[in-house]
């Protein structure tokens, strides 16, 4: 088990990588969102909480990392967001060690939500992540923690199956926010959650630590129809993220930014 050790391409982590396949060679695969496990969503999976796994050590441990990490291909469509993104980061933790890479690009949603994930961990050592790891995966799968299934299942690392755990495509339709249909330029999702009243067009992205909100996002994207689906439903321009950007400043289209304008007048 490599701790700590370099990765090979720690210059672009982009959230999808070089080579999504595989995370144990350290190439970057990264993720965003707050700055503390909590602020994730992921410390309601506490392992104290949890069944927590024996104190294996050394090949014992590692042979359960192994056979855990091959068990979460069945979990995919079953487990959260923030599970996968608890899995994901503790299994680069167990395989690289401190994150080394960079924050990925603007753009790149669901690799920055993986980067913090990562990157929250800080130092934390390969037999802890590998222990918190395997915790979760038994609470998710308990049947495939008895020995005679690990044995039955074990096909190798895993590494392929969890890397690429928490990409768009697996996401499931019901975990899905008014964020993430602003980011896929889904205007019907966002007028059916608009319309259904429970939606507050005004908040701001708690999986993100930019503070933005749909409006911003709506804006850098470009995506000029549900900038003014927004608007309609009462969406306020002039809410500023953390680095106090106005989505009028986050968007190089003349078009949406005269239409923020016009919202933002002074009406009367």
């Amino acid at each position: 088990m490599a701790s700590g050790s370099p990765s090979s391409s720690p210059d672009t982590a982009t959230g999808s990588g070089t080579d999504p396949a595989r995370p144990d060679t350290g190439e970057p695969l990264g993720g965003a969102g707050s700055d503390s496990d909590s602020d994730l969503g992921l410390s309601k999976f506490d392992c104290s909480a949890m069944e927590m796994v024996d104190q294996l050590e050394g090949e014992e441990l590692e042979r359960e990392f192994e056979s855990a990490a091959d068990r979460v291909r069945d979990l995919v469509q079953t487990a959260s967001r923030d599970q996968l993104l608890y899995l994901y980061a503790r299994y680069k933790q167990a395989k690289v060690g401190k994150c080394n890479t960079s924050k990925p690009g603007f753009f790149d949603f669901e690799g920055q939500r993986k980067w913090q994930a990562w990157k929250n961990l800080g130092e934390m050592g390969t037999d802890q992540a590998m222990q918190e790891y395997i915790s979760l995966v038994n609470v998710l799968d308990p049947e495939g923690s008895t020995k005679e299934r690990r044995t039955e299942r074990r096909t190798g690392f895993g590494g392929a199956t969890v890397s690429s755990l928490y990409q768009e495509e697996m996401i499931r339709e019901e975990d899905k926010n008014i964020f993430d249909y602003c980011r896929e330029n889904n205007i019907d999702h966002i007028g059916k959650a608009i319309n259904s009243q429970k939606v507050d067009v005004n908040t701001k992205d708690e999986e993100d630590n930019e503070g933005q909100t749909a409006l911003h996002y709506a804006s850098a994207c470009e995506f000029a129809d549900i900038v003014e689906l927004l608007l309609n439903a009462g969406a306020d321009p002039s809410i500023k993220d953390i680095e106090g950007s106005l989505p009028e400043e986050v968007t190089e289209s003349s078009a949406i930014s005269s239409l923020l304008r016009q919202y933002t007048a002074p009406k009367g």
